[in-house]
């Protein structure tokens, strides 16, 4: 019998699923997926179990995309219903577990007066027995740490609740999946196994590389009824990859959201990795096909979904040589550790750094710098601007900082000296605390306190007290979230009127009035850097 090697198609959709539901880092770390479960997950399928209509009402609205409902119609109750009992089920140990967090909570805010915390170990609920540490602040503010690495070899973390869905998609458009179950549907294959598994590298390294379909099915357990769904995605027509640059400039290029590619003859650098597939399009885009055969640093900014995103990190993991994330806070319950997190999912080649730590690269190096902002005011350490120095040019990525100490960037720029192009976000509207915190929270959220504390990146006003600062020769405002192929993970439906674009189009205006090279990307842009930093577009 012939044997046929074959691709992975390059139009298929790669889900990572926790329990059904899309996963994200918080969904990973045994801490927060617990009160994920418990106060989001339940609830909103509990609320669509209740009252369907009442979720079909609300998404008409194009401002709730993003708010708590299910994106099913009516005749899905049934099937959340089954979800959500069997969730209740088989997460019992993981809803005691956050049950027990909130005890806990309670039990230090009434009894820890700055006294010794000793007595209070013999009250801490037996969940959390061992894998806690009582602390205090230096004002004697009391709290718990969670030791990660051990809650990481208990039964809170288990891999049985992690799939890989896969299916085709010929379309740009995909509804918001954070608040929405993946349910089973015609020609979608969902596959039992955890994101660690090897067998996924040998599938996605087929989008370059044909191998034979047996030989991945059986590393897939790929039994009979999958078997010929499962063929559907691969072809025999080989894809037209880009070769590996190798010209004597710095070439960056954005490829949607935060996503930038830094490319010399000598080495690769990609931050904060979403691509889309090759699917079409009216806005012109780069694909997974246009990425280097490998990618020497990933640098992720921050923990937020749109930064640290499985569905693209898993399908590169097998051709990614390091990958950077920020130094960590330790055991806090709304900043898990993103090393930690990456390593259960076989990322064995993650470094972090701290703040000002340089990491020296060929031809160059990567630093990492404060980053203020986005964070609702949170104790949040894991959260990193970087600086990629190439062939003695600086190009500065502060992600989504909210411009809160204008001295900080006086010494950021003392730091990296002159800064050839700066991206910068500018979404200026964050979601309220409670969006993507409210889970964590043991006690009631004050409306004022919710909307007061947002994630937000900066205006006008403060973004151009940056390039005051730095004095970029380029600026670009990035990581907005605009693209089509980015709406299930954003929610974002921008008008002209709506405020970051409008503070985004004064910078970009003021910034071309001083002579500068200034836009706010969107779909693809290509930037080679030569001389002093000209562009050459």
């Amino acid at each position: 019998m012939t044997v046929r090697n074959l691709y992975l198609k390059p139009n298929v959709l790669v889900e990572p699923l926790f329990n059904q539901w899309y996963a994200w880092s918080n969904l990973i770390a045994p801490a927060t997926s617990s009160m994920y479960v418990t106060n989001q997950h339940l609830k909103i399928m509990q609320s669509f179990v209740m009252s369907p209509q009442l979720h079909v009402a609300a998404l008409k609205n194009p401002a709730n995309l993003g708010g708590p409902f299910i994106n099913y119609g009516t005749d899905k109750a049934s099937e959340i219903k089954t979800l959500l009992e069997r969730t209740q089920k088989e997460q019992a140990h993981v809803i005691e577990f956050a049950e027990a967090i909130k005890t806990l909570d309670q039990i230090l805010a009434e009894e820890a007066t700055g006294l010794s915390l000793e007595p209070l170990y013999r009250k801490v609920p037996e969940p959390l027995q061992g894998y806690v540490e009582l602390v205090y602040g230096l004002n004697h503010s009391p709290s718990m740490r969670f030791i990660e690495g051990l809650l990481y070899q208990s039964r809170y973390y288990n891999t049985s609740s992690q799939s890989i869905a896969l299916s085709l998609t010929d379309r740009e458009d995909r509804s918001f999946v954070f608040s929405t179950p993946r349910l089973a549907r015609a020609n979608w294959l969902n596959l039992q196994i955890p994101f660690s598994h090897e067998g996924l590298d040998v599938l996605f390294s087929m989008k370059r590389v044909p191998r034979p379909l047996e030989e991945v099915a059986e590393m897939l357990a790929i039994d009979k009824e999958q078997a010929g769904l499962f063929s559907t995605f691969f072809t025999e027509e080989a894809p037209q990859l880009n070769a590996r640059y190798s010209g004597d400039e710095v070439r960056i290029r954005y490829l949607g959201h935060a996503c930038v590619l830094f490319e010399t003859k000598e080495t690769s650098v990609l931050c904060d990795p979403v691509v889309s597939y090759d699917i079409d399009s009216d806005v012109p885009c780069y694909t997974y096909a246009d990425l280097p055969d490998s990618i020497d640093y990933v640098v992720i900014t921050h923990n937020h979904q749109d930064h640290c995103m499985f569905e693209t990190l898993l399908q590169l993991r097998h051709k990614i040589k390091q990958i950077l994330v920020p130094k960590n806070n330790g055991g806090w319950l709304a900043d898990p550790s993103m090393k930690l997190v990456l390593q259960q999912l076989r990322f064995d080649n993650v470094r972090e750094i701290d703040e000002t730590e340089v990491v020296r690269i060929p031809g160059g190096s990567i630093t990492g710098l404060p980053f203020f902002g986005e964070h609702a005011d949170l104790n949040i350490r894991t959260k990193m601007a970087y600086a990629i120095e190439l062939h003695n040019k600086t190009t500065l990525l502060v992600a989504d900082s909210e411009n809160l100490e204008p001295k900080l960037y006086d010494h950021i720029r003392h730091c990296t000296g002159d800064v050839a192009v700066l991206f910068i976000g500018m979404e200026c509207d964050g979601a309220p605390l409670s969006w993507l915190y409210g889970p964590l929270l043991t006690k009631p959220l004050p409306r004022k306190v919710d909307q007061s504390r947002r994630s937000n990146g900066s205006d006008f006003p403060k973004a151009i007290s940056i390039v005051d600062k730095l004095r970029p020769q380029q600026v670009y405002v990035y990581a907005m979230g605009q693209e089509p192929w980015l709406t299930y993970l954003t929610s974002i439906q921008y008008t002209p009127a709506s405020r970051p674009i409008v503070e985004s189009d004064r910078l970009v205006e003021e910034c071309r009035r001083r002579g500068l090279v200034s836009e706010r990307l969107f779909g693809r842009k290509e930037i080679f850097l030569a001389g002093r930093g000209e562009a050459r577009t």
